[in-house]
């Protein structure tokens, strides 16, 4: 069992384990440790202590699982602790800041890409409602997104607007600009007590820091008012038109509905899909800005 021999690599005597979700907290004879499956980002620990970024776990590496000190969390209201975590990513982005020529053709396969799923949405929701309004009787999930189907297609154009508006900007660019990115951020990947820390970096990279904000963003969207969020955060990073131009299309992009379980679920699903739109709405409606 690969914890037992990590735990005697490292001479410790364990005494209980228990389950957690996807990881395994081990009770040791010198305190406790969190055990996942797969193995340590080292090169982007090491990176990160070298520009001083020290808001990690006391990590064990070895090959084959992910195992760091157990924190005990302090009990905060989970309003305080968004601002708290997007604080902390703006301080990394920060200290792991580097830019480098435009290559064309990165953007190029991000723009072909983003391209892509707008015209397959506009394909996927044309179906759907054909199938749906071509019903006798709609249910009650049909009938509620039938009744919406205006938003979706005016957010597909809104999501195409915003990125020819973000093509055009980074044509216009010389280099771009990239940092640590963590790829996995959430508010369970964020521990505080007298320190902050960041866990699950297994997924981190160099990037755009528009990646971090809009995987934040999409675990999150309906559980605060992300127009702070980003505020707090651009006031220790602000970013360039180009990449807010991204980011707002990324949060433009309707999700897939894909509707499942009874009606009242549906319902449930097809309500939440509308409150998702009706936020990126209202979050990427944006004033003129002068910051190239």
């Amino acid at each position: 069992m690969i914890i037992n021999e990590a735990l005697r690599n490292h001479h410790l005597v364990p005494k209980e384990y228990v389950n957690k979700g996807k990881a395994v907290v081990v009770t040791t004879d010198k305190g406790k440790y969190v055990f996942k499956d797969g193995s340590n980002n080292k090169k982007i620990f090491d990176y990160l202590k070298s520009r001083s970024f020290d808001y990690l776990p006391n990590f064990i590496n070895n090959d084959g699982y992910r195992a760091y000190e157990y924190i005990e969390e302090y009990d905060i209201p989970k309003e305080q602790k968004i601002l708290d975590l997007i604080r902390l990513v703006a301080l990394l982005h920060t200290k792991t800041t580097h830019y480098k020529e435009i290559d064309n053709e990165e953007y190029e396969e991000i723009y072909d890409d983003i391209r892509g799923n707008i015209e397959y949405l506009y394909g996927y929701y044309t179906d759907l409602i054909t199938i749906i309004e071509s019903k006798v009787y709609m249910s009650p999930d049909e009938f509620l997104l039938a009744s919406n189907i205006d938003k979706v297609y005016y957010m597909i154009d809104k999501c195409s607007d915003k990125l020819e508006h973000w093509h055009n900007l980074i044509k216009t660019k010389e280099k771009g600009r990239n940092a640590v990115i963590h790829n996995n951020l959430s508010l369970d990947h964020f521990l505080r007590n007298d320190n902050s820390y960041l866990i699950s970096w297994d997924k981190a990279k160099i990037g755009s820091p528009v990646f971090d904000l809009y995987k934040l963003y999409k675990r999150h969207e309906l559980d605060f008012d992300f127009k702070e969020i980003f505020r707090e955060y651009e006031h220790h990073y602000p970013l360039f038109d180009s990449e807010k131009a991204l980011l707002d299309t990324l949060i433009c992009m309707p999700d897939l509905l894909n509707l499942k379980g009874s009606y009242y679920q549906r319902c449930v699903q097809v309500r939440h899909f509308i409150d998702s739109l009706n936020r990126a709405d209202k979050l990427t409606t944006r004033k003129a800005e002068k910051r190239k």
